[in-house]
């Protein structure tokens, strides 16, 4: 165990010499989140929820504490062989986190170092516990005698002062270089954090209009009509949040039908015109009645201005791209249709977030946003590159896993209010929640009883048909269990349906339902 922290602690200072995302844990967890089946990455995302990161790290962390253990109990009795387990161990880290899509060679260096140090520490431990060889028969004693056959036996002694000192000193090293690592970690971070805190966003040339009176329903339990940042969800396959300085960001634009390439900063797109939109945007993990959505207020450049520039044109027009590819800094890519991006809807590069720059976890500094479209298909985080191609050329990283290759935001709505088994007193109880169908809107939503006759639920103003709209019903409750359904029309009058369906391949369909117990 000691061996293995001092392995680890290691690692984080090399780690955050190379880049954090170099760290053996990350790195292995970064390859087991891309090799795991998607059925198991659903699993996580239902269970854990946005806590599927952290739960990972510390099974990893588990897994190393048994391993530690196993290889500590070897190296008791096979001394080298224990200490190159280390060393074998180190060897799975350093391919694992070359092998990442942003990996290149000095990230072996983390794993490769740390695995050097535990293995030096376990034989220098495992050393304390001497083995002392057969002592020669005296002389002129009998070898039949009990005696005689106990002294020629090896046996074992532990250098109990020797063992703690080492301990102790392997310890305490260890401790201040993995002390160290994270104050090197934070001393790096800290640029970027300045960046984003010294970021003043524009004025936009394109303000979003005014929200209408009664856009939110002042109900207790309802969801606000803005999602605050500190409570948008977040899926995404990175352990380690990228930080990056806005000073050094660039966005390179190229590929099949790129007349021009570009390649831009921050402030060259701080110099364009700025839009401000209000947008709803939605996971496609999200099954029905999930948490997995929320709606903010979008600064950014319109993607499809840049896309002009470069001389692309979209399939309708001729073009001879279909498919956008954007990749972030951590090696994500997503595929978007370039249709899409190009038809006229509010596709941007946002730079801000409900009034203030992007939050890290949410893709500082700059990002994709797409109307209409579930996240995995638009919404890339920390964007480095763009690149125009087909659908038949490149399948991006979420395709490659089975989930479609586009995916359209299908009609949703949840019940907010009642919680599921909520013991609300009998008389008028308010069912109330969102709905969403982004870029068609909402026209309608119902709600009924027990499978019984369906009402009509009273809407909240409007803002536009890219955000959700809530809406609530006043039912006349009386005693019992009874269970609420809610189904949505969307603006092209096509209703919710209510085949349950998983969220692969391309979005989770059924109607959402609460049990309730009113007494």
């Amino acid at each position: 165990m000691i061996a293995g922290f001092s392995s680890l602690a290691v690692a984080e200072l090399v780690s955050a010499l190379v880049r954090p995302e170099a760290g053996p844990v990350t790195a292995v967890g970064g390859a087991v989140i891309d090799r795991s089946p998607t059925a198991l990455k659903e699993f996580a995302v239902r269970h854990f929820g946005t806590g599927d990161k952290t739960a990972l790290e510390l099974g990893i962390v588990v897994l190393l504490a048994v391993f530690a253990m196993a290889v500590g109990a070897l190296a008791l009795h096979h001394r080298r062989t224990g200490s190159a387990a280390v060393l074998l161990f180190g060897a799975v880290g350093a391919v694992a986190a070359v092998g990442r899509p942003e990996g290149s060679a000095p990230d072996a260096l983390p794993s490769v170092l740390g695995a050097v140090v535990g293995a030096g520490v376990l034989f220098a431990l495992t050393g304390r516990l001497t083995t002392t060889p057969p002592r020669p028969p005296a002389s002129g004693s009998g070898s039949g005698s009990g005696s005689g056959s106990s002294s020629n036996e090896a046996y074992r002694t532990f250098d109990r002062r020797g063992f703690v000192i080492t301990a102790a000193v392997a310890t305490a090293v260890s401790a201040g270089a993995g002390l160290l690592g994270r104050r090197l970690t934070s001393s790096v971070q800290a640029g970027a954090t300045a960046s984003r805190h010294d970021l003043v966003l524009p004025v936009p040339d394109s303000p979003a209009p005014a929200v209408p009176a009664g856009t939110g329903l002042d109900i207790r339990g309802l969801s606000p009509f803005f999602t605050p940042n500190e409570d948008f969800y977040r899926v995404d396959t990175a352990l380690v949040v990228p930080r990056l300085d806005a000073a050094g960001w660039r966005l390179r634009i190229h590929g099949e039908g790129v007349a021009r390439p570009l390649t831009v900063g921050l402030h060259d797109l701080l110099r364009r015109e700025i839009i401000e939109r209000d947008i709803t945007l939605a996971c496609v993990s999200n099954e029905v009645g999930g948490p997995y959505i929320g709606n903010a207020r979008w600064l950014g450049v319109r993607l499809a201005d840049l896309l002009r520039e470069a001389g692309v044109r979209p399939p309708s027009a001729g073009g001879p791209a279909d498919q956008l590819v954007a990749r972030s800094v951590d090696g994500m890519t997503i595929g978007t249709p370039v249709e899409a991006v190009m038809d006229g809807r509010d596709a941007m590069l946002a730079l801000g977030m409900n009034g203030e720059p992007l939050p890290f976890a949410h893709g500082f500094p700059v990002r994709m946003v797409v109307p209409g479209l579930y996240g995995y298909v638009s919404a890339c985080k920390w964007i480095e590159d763009i690149e125009l191609t087909t659908f038949d050329a490149y399948d991006a990283y979420w395709v490659r896993r089975s989930w479609a290759q586009q995916a359209p935001v299908k009609t949703g709505s949840r019940i907010d209010t009642p919680r599921p088994l909520a013991s609300p007193e009998p008389g008028t109880v308010p069912v109330a929640g969102v709905a969403w169908a982004q870029h068609r809107g909402i026209s309608r939503v119902e709600v009924r009883v027990d499978g019984g006759k369906w009402h009509t639920a009273r809407l909240a103003a409007a803002d536009n048909r890219d955000t959700w709209r809530q809406w609530v019903w006043e039912w006349p409750a009386t005693s019992g269990r009874h269970t609420l359904e809610v189904r949505a029309t969307d603006g092209t009058g096509a209703t919710q349906t209510g085949r349950r369906t998983g969220t692969l391949p391309d979005g989770a369909t059924g109607r959402h339902s609460v049990v309730v117990d009113v007494s």
